[in-house]
């Protein structure tokens, strides 16, 4: 049975006019100055934290922010961070925030560390995927994006000018993606509303083009010490995509506009946490993403180049 979302008639896709009443029934449910400004703002010294931007609906109440710890070895490679592309996965946003508080000074002799915490502050806000225009980031990361968010990242990394050699964008899987966020992408695009799987258990996401695959291991291996990791579905699948290796899938980003795919890092992965198990908690979450973190770094640090 095709599940109805209650904007816009079945069969035919938004116009302006079912966008704006997306937009306006949204309400605000947490602060994102007070839950993510207020931890940036206590990190340690060793950060550099910068305004890269603000989301033009209230640039006062959307700072975006950068945060730089500048290795004291000049020849050291660069490392992206980035979490709350979709502002609704909380251990995006405060794993980031928690790794850069408390593991982050342990690599400052082995790498420079870019993080861009938050990248969807409304999205965080409000809880939701998209962005104020019906728009998901994480499929927007490509010359010309109409997503303020991913542009302004893209802008910053541009001005940057640097060669990562590895980039963690950190997400999670939640039973809202089936309960909320499918029905309303089928709705706004006028199609049916077919039902899916919600993973149970950490998974990674790696480049089709660059799966690096004992990378993605190691993060797995990292992650199963602190939370359980996805199983494959009877298709040999995780959210219909074919499973390469316990807990790993690939997706081809810089075609589907991902965020993982925007600086063409040796090593790239987008890690899938998911927060609405029995077993997993908020600070599980959280500690899954900073073992992800580490682990990532770790790998890549050790590689032969």
């Amino acid at each position: 049975m095709e599940r109805f979302y209650p904007i816009g008639t079945p069969g035919e896709p938004w116009t302006d006019t079912e966008k704006r009443e997306w937009f306006e029934t949204r309400t605000i449910e947490r602060s994102y100055q007070a839950e993510v400004v207020q931890r940036i703002e206590s990190l340690p010294e060793s950060f550099e934290v910068a305004q890269y931007g603000a989301l033009p609906l209230d640039q006062q109440r959307y700072p975006l922010y950068v945060c730089t710890q500048r290795s004291t070895n000049v020849d050291a490679p660069w490392a992206l961070i980035t979490g709350g592309v979709h502002g609704y996965e909380t251990s995006g946003v405060h794993g980031a925030l928690t790794f850069m508080a408390d593991t982050a000074g342990e690599y400052r002799e082995q790498l420079n560390l870019v993080v861009a915490p938050c990248v969807s502050p409304w999205g965080y806000e409000v809880i939701n995927r998209w962005n104020p225009n019906c728009l998901d980031p994480n499929r927007s990361f490509h010359a010309n994006s109409p997503s303020e968010e991913a542009a302004a990242l893209l802008q910053l990394l541009d001005l940057l000018g640097v060669q990562f050699l590895l980039h963690m964008d950190l997400h999670e899987t939640t039973d809202s993606d089936e309960d909320e966020f499918r029905p309303a992408v089928a709705a706004r695009d006028g199609k049916p509303s077919e039902p899916g799987l919600i993973p149970d258990g950490f998974y990674t996401v790696g480049d089709s083009l660059n799966p690096q695959p004992e990378f993605q291991a190691a993060v797995i291996a990292g992650v199963a010490e602190v939370t359980h990791i996805a199983p494959a579905d009877e298709h040999g699948q995780i959210i219909g995509a074919d499973v390469t290796q316990p807990g790993v899938i690939n997706y081809p980003n810089v075609e589907l506009g991902l965020c993982a795919g925007i600086t063409g890092a040796r090593f790239t992965t987008t890690t899938e946490v998911y927060p609405d198990s029995p077993n997993a908690t908020p600070e599980i979450c959280n500690a899954a993403q900073v073992a992800a973190v580490r682990a990532g770094l770790d790998f890549a640090l050790s590689a032969p180049s």
